[in-house]
């Protein structure tokens, strides 16, 4: 089998993580809730994970993240805690259901902008108005690869007083991101892409000053005498008992990404795309979408074969080559609606540090193969 949905979750995690978890089971207590060493233990280890997290993203205060269950809870704590009815809000076509969705149901206004047919976006069409509160973009599509320049979006929201908040849950663990160096607000990550962690794992960080309104209120281990939970981070968004198991795998992942080296990381996944897109772009038949050019980018090349759906190509991909790789729309619609694929969908290869030449090889093999039946 070889597997190319790193873009959905990776499969192949480092060795630390596993076990990781796996020791987790026989040390972690309910972190915050004792004073004897099982809960101890576990505090410490959601502590140190905060302090990595930090650190990997350019944050000085470890307490301004809390954890969530995976982006889409990041991201949805987000509209929550900043959108009101009649704001005016902008975002992109290059966003995935988990923040399109929410936004949709906020009652905010809002201000999609457009890409053309590679999916770039144009930010000079950007137009900040007197309700306007806060910019939504992903850092890195899912369909297409594309980055969005958080330089420049950050110049915008600061020039027009507006919030930047990034969905990077494509981009952390693969591409450099300082909170601090580009101003960003607020910041939903998930755990297990290229982070390289546990499913049901996440985090979001909100800048101070900004009011958080939780999804869920319960149990926090302090004020416990409160009618109302508490409102300082990071406890204000973790109401219940964490998921210690993922976040000890969580850790384990960040610890090797520190000890590897994250532009390390970049650069062997963008050989593996490159390669990939070089092999592919030289057979007939094939339609490759977004930015291929761009000198920054994801791992991710999504595709079709013409004459041949998508669900049809990833069907022979993993019965006749054993390659696992993902049919359709991706959960981002307007992106499709953008690359005009929102019929036929498309195929997306999506690349992981473990992935190897010799696969790229393969599946460039397969669908040359493919493409001429």
């Amino acid at each position: 089998m070889i597997y190319f949905d790193n873009a959905a979750t990776t499969l192949q995690k480092p060795l630390c993580v596993k076990d990781a978890v796996y020791n987790a089971f026989d040390t972690m207590g309910n972190p915050s809730r004792g004073a004897y060493e099982p809960s101890l233990e576990a505090s410490r280890l959601v502590y140190d994970t905060r302090v990595r997290l930090a650190r990997l993203f350019g944050i000085s205060d470890p307490s301004r993240i809390a954890f969530t269950l995976n982006g889409t809870d990041a991201l949805n704590m987000a509209v929550k805690s900043v959108v009101d009815k009649g704001d005016h809000i902008i975002t992109t076509d290059n966003e995935h259901n988990s923040v399109l969705r929410p936004l949709y149901s906020s009652g905010a206004d809002l201000s999609i902008l457009r890409s053309d047919r590679y999916g770039r976006i144009d930010y000079d069409s950007i137009v900040i108005k007197k309700n306007t509160k806060a910019i939504f973009v992903c850092h890195g599509s899912n369909v297409t690869g594309n980055v969005a320049n958080l330089k420049r979006l950050s110049e915008i929201a600061r020039d027009g007083n507006v919030l930047l908040v990034v969905d990077a849950a494509q981009t952390a663990g693969c591409i450099d991101i300082n909170v601090e160096d580009t101003n960003i607000d607020i910041l939903c990550f998930t755990g297990h892409k290229a982070l390289m962690g546990p499913q049901g794992t996440g985090g979001i960080f909100i800048r101070e000053g900004i009011e958080t309104r939780p999804l869920r209120t319960g149990g926090s281990g302090i004020h416990s005498f409160d009618k109302k939970h508490p409102s300082e981070m990071p406890e204000a968004l973790e109401a219940g008992t964490l998921n210690c198991h993922g976040i000890a795998g969580l850790n384990a992942a960040v610890k090797f990404i520190e000890e590897t080296g994250i532009q390390n990381i970049y650069e062997k996944k963008k050989r593996l795309s490159d390669r990939f897109i070089k092999g592919v772009s030289n057979i007939d038949n094939i339609n490759i979408y977004g930015d291929i050019n761009a000198d920054e980018r994801t791992p991710v090349v999504t595709l079709n074969i013409k004459n041949m759906t998508s669900d049809e190509l990833c069907d022979r991909l993993w019965t006749d080559h054993g390659i696992c790789t993902r049919a359709g729309v991706h959960c981002a619609p307007l992106m499709h609606k953008a690359l005009g694929t929102h019929k036929i969908g498309a195929v997306r290869f999506s690349f992981s540090y473990y992935n190897t030449e010799e696969e790229i090889d393969r599946g460039i093999e397969a669908l040359k193969e493919l493409s001429e039946l």
